[in-house]
């Protein structure tokens, strides 16, 4: 009974390391694109200049090298980053500034109709 009952709460204690390291995966590579997107412009105007210097010296393809590279970086440091944030046990539901993780919805103005003052009193 009790092997039974340890065995259930480490699939439960392990579904929710999963379920957080995929939410922090998700979580971070949107921030990449949305937030960081001035950070990977200059990157690929970086990698653009270093594949045209290293194709004169490379006799493979210097852009393929140079793209996988940029991008096998940025993928490495969202893997590396949910890695770490979800061992140390911070769950993205307990942070802050991720309110749209939540599904809570804050609304900073409510709308108002023209006709709200002649029909809003009206009860059906």
């Amino acid at each position: 009974m009790q092997l039974t009952e340890r065995h259930s709460l480490h699939n439960v204690n392990s579904l929710m390391i999963v379920k957080s390291f995929l939410i922090w995966n998700f979580t971070l590579l949107v921030c990449l694109l949305v937030v960081g997107f001035p950070l990977v412009v200059v990157m690929m105007t970086v990698g653009s200049l270093l594949a045209v210097v290293l194709q004169s010296v490379l006799p493979m393809s210097s852009v393929l090298l140079v793209a996988g590279t940029i991008i096998g970086f940025n993928l490495l440091a969202v893997l590396i980053g949910s890695t770490l944030l979800t061992f140390k046990g911070i769950h993205p539901q307990e942070v802050s500034w991720l309110k749209w993780l939540h599904g809570l919805e804050h609304q900073s103005h409510t709308s108002v109709y023209a006709s709200c003052p002649l029909t809003c009193g009206i009860v059906p």
